[in-house]
């Protein structure tokens, strides 16, 4: 993790994030789109650009809070995550599991890894410094 000052908060953000994942995740569909048929029709692919979104999102949480050099273990934390996802969703007669989602997760984490070698990764650094000069003044 880095130096930052609230690693247990940012700590208990990420199970609190992952479980609300996991939660959105093996709810029944319909809970968020109402039908899903007729929620996404008029999107294709909305299923796997939502994937994809999840664990780009997912993806730039966790390089804002750890260090570069463990980026591929974040890499490959999310992916055992998104199978575990899928897994999951097998046991479930209300979800689908596929391998295209799995395909998106991964492209969303590789999506993800590079926008934060590119510069957003270690945000949780800069959060820090900007609270603690805001409560200084």
């Amino acid at each position: 993790m880095l130096p930052l000052r609230y690693t247990g908060l940012w700590r208990a953000l990420s199970v609190v994030i992952l479980m609300l994942v996991l939660l959105a995740t093996l709810s029944p569909a319909f809970w968020f789109f109402g039908s899903k048929a007729s929620a996404l029709v008029w999107f294709e692919n909305a299923d796997k650009w939502l994937h994809g979104l999840t664990f780009v999102a997912l993806t730039l949480w966790f390089a804002g809070v750890y260090e570069r050099r463990v980026w591929w273990l974040t890499g490959l934390g999310l992916m055992l995550f998104g199978f575990l996802v899928e897994f999951l969703q097998l046991q479930l007669s209300y979800r689908t599991a596929e391998w295209t989602d799995i395909a998106a997760n991964t492209a969303g984490i590789i999506v993800g890894l590079i926008v934060a070698a590119a510069g957003l990764g270690g945000w949780g650094l800069r959060v820090e410094d900007w609270y603690s000069r805001r409560n200084r003044n």
